[in-house]
């Protein structure tokens, strides 16, 4: 299948590891040009040689906080100069901590607010403007399965499901200039490897989100009994991403083996 992904500009947000380090080398293996947008700048540019090794036709990493303003504007300008027009659009940054709601606190709130949704609908502000002056561009949210409801992840799950409503506007009101705005929700995905992880992940070794007696009764409840990949998830975002799914738009896309399945 021609993805048609050759040359393009591919912006990733939270792009330095796990699911966007394997959504950075999906482009790169179609000869994409790749910006990385990440606040772990070691991992960032460790990712970007990964990408150029992998066949991206260029690959950068910016050191920016999707949750600051002047960071955001700083590396629109530098993917601008550096890059061109920008083609396609990952806001796949996220953050979070599961845990019950009444151990919750609202710096914790405001944070799981603050760079799951509007880091996202900031980035989107900054780059949409270009894709309307070319009158195309593909949008592709990181959403999650947790947006439908599941315990301990009430307000991240808040956050993503605002995530949802967002892609479905902005698909319907920007698809008059061309513009294609999907969302993937990934289940539990676990890392392919160690090297995959950066600064903060919630898989780091000090910060296991499940033990291994609760992965596996994850695996139990998925319909087809395995646990998630980033390949998984970075498979579908190239997918939506690409000239293949020029009539796919306004979509929330669940990849997490049949476990959730949204209308």
């Amino acid at each position: 299948m021609e993805l048609g992904l050759a040359g393009k500009v591919v912006v990733v947000t939270g792009g330095a590891s796990h699911i966007g380090r394997a959504i950075v080398r999906g482009f790169a293996a179609e000869g994409a040009r790749i910006a990385i947008v990440d606040f772990d700048g070691d991992q960032a540019r460790a990712t970007a040689e990964m990408a150029r090794a992998t066949g991206a036709a260029m690959a950068t990493a910016l050191v920016a906080d999707v949750t600051s303003a002047s960071d955001i504007a700083t590396a629109t300008a530098a993917i601008d100069a550096d890059f061109g027009a920008v083609d396609v659009l990952v806001n796949n940054a996220g953050w979070a901590r599961p845990m019950y709601f009444a151990e919750q606190t609202p710096d914790y709130w405001r944070k799981l607010i603050d760079v799951n949704l509007m880091g996202a609908i900031a980035m989107t502000h900054a780059i949409a403007p270009g894709m309307v002056a070319a009158r195309s561009g593909a949008i592709v949210f990181t959403s999650s399965d947790a947006s439908f409801g599941e315990p301990r992840e009430t307000v991240y799950g808040a956050a993503k499901g605002a995530i949802n409503t967002f892609t479905k506007a902005f698909a319907r009101e920007y698809g008059r200039y061309g513009i294609r705005a999907n969302a993937v929700a990934p289940g539990v995905i676990i890392p392919e490897d160690a090297a995959s992880l950066g600064k903060g992940s919630l898989w780091s070794a000090s910060a296991q989100p499940f033990t291994p007696e609760q992965l596996e009764k994850v695996k139990a409840a998925i319909p087809l009994r395995r646990l998630g990949t980033p390949t998984d998830i970075a498979n579908m975002v190239v997918f939506l991403s690409s000239s293949a799914a020029a009539h796919v738009s306004g979509q929330i896309v669940s990849v997490s083996g049949g476990y959730a399945t949204p209308g």
